[in-house]
């Protein structure tokens, strides 16, 4: 992975009285901010050790930027589909502001070289500034690499031994900067764009959490005729009370008032039996979202509501009710080794399966194009 240092700056945080709100509307409010002064930046180009505390432990990573040719040249590995109409506003978005306010996550093997270096740098040295987010008890601390010989043996490192990382979040950004980069060298557009802004992590930082579903109607079902129908390929369970599923292969319902657990009957299984990774996502597309409610575009459809896993089964609960017409699913998370494989056969995941922790926040640390 060619990894390069980038012209970056980060904010004044003795302007900033409250950081949930001030980075929370960064989005909108970057350009107005930065022309304001309210960031500074470091001498010439640099890299950051980014660490984030929260409950949950300790996650460790690299700001840096890579050359655009290691996403082209397939290094960089993708695991959804992008929409036209979200690159453009991405693009847009990046030419208002002349800078990248967000890195793409990635997810890199572990490799010992490279968090072993990190964790020496680390250590017994104070960061150079941190953010603390009272709404998530989460604490975002910096150590900024200016010297020529830290960024040279970084990159040396990742060089050698991070020859491939995955997208866990930010693919519109990712295929936004590749199309910059396109239009640029066909002179369409001015500047390079020839390096993507990235926040590495290496997977055993890397947490995967479940992505839940909503749907609205049932497709002419009462509620006990949709769950018969759904008998014939899940062994289905009342439950007490709320509860997430606990293994692959098993998720959980809310229907009527009550949950359910079901899980894949094996005749079910077996038809798939000759594929490397068998996802419950796409299986839920298939038999139930399909097969059973009409709902054939899941890119598109207005019917289904996609539920962060960090917002829990309360979310869930919230929006079902004791609706007869709506049914609210929830998954098991994905494994990050199956989305990794998956990636490396070029085989794209369905929309809303992944949730990734930890999250890195807008405006933090920016990258600037001019």
């Amino acid at each position: 992975m060619h990894i390069k240092p980038f012209r970056a700056v980060y904010p004044r945080l003795d302007y900033i009285d409250d950081p949930d709100a001030f980075f929370g509307g960064i989005r909108e409010d970057f350009s107005g901010f930065h022309n304001n002064s309210f960031f500074k930046k470091p001498e010439g180009e640099v890299m950051f050790i980014y660490q984030i505390r929260n409950a949950g432990g300790r996650y460790t990573g690299l700001l840096a930027c890579v050359d655009i040719r290691d996403y082209l040249e397939g290094h960089i590995r993708r695991h959804e589909h992008t929409l036209a109409a979200k690159e453009q506003k991405q693009m847009e978005m990046l030419l208002r502001r002349k800078a990248a306010i967000k890195p793409v996550l990635l997810a890199y093997p572990r490799a010992e070289a490279a968090s072993g270096w990190m964790n020496r740098y680390i250590a017994g040295r104070g960061p150079d500034f941190e953010v603390f987010f009272s709404s998530e008890q989460e604490r975002h601390v910096f150590w900024e690499l200016s010297a020529s010989a830290d960024i040279q043996e970084i990159q040396a490192v990742f060089a050698a031994h991070v020859p491939n990382a995955y997208i866990a979040d930010g693919h519109h950004r990712a295929a936004t900067a590749a199309r910059m980069y396109a239009q640029s060298r066909e002179g369409s557009e001015e500047g390079g764009f020839s390096r993507l802004f990235c926040g590495f992590f290496p997977s055993s930082d890397i947490a995967i959490l479940e992505f839940n579903r909503v749907v609205e109607g049932l497709n002419g079902h009462t509620a006990a005729s949709f769950i018969n129908m759904l008998s014939r390929y899940c062994e289905i369970e009342r439950l007490p009370g709320p509860a997430k599923p606990s293994r692959q292969h098993e998720f959980t319902m809310l229907l009527g008032g009550e949950w359910r657990r079901l899980r894949w009957k094996k005749s079910l299984l077996q038809e798939h039996a000759g594929e490397r990774v068998v996802l419950d996502t796409s299986l839920l597309n298939e038999v139930v979202l399909a097969g059973a409610l009409g709902i054939t575009d899941i890119r598109s459809g207005q019917r289904v509501h996609y539920i962060e896993g960090p917002k829990g089964l309360g979310a869930l609960q919230d929006m079902v009710g004791k609706r007869d017409d709506c049914a609210a699913f929830c998954l098991f998370p994905i494994q990050l080794e199956d989305m990794m494989a998956l990636a490396d056969r070029g085989r794209m995941l369905p929309p809303k399966s992944t949730w990734f922790e930890p999250r890195m926040k807008n405006g933090v640390v920016v990258q600037v194009l001019e």
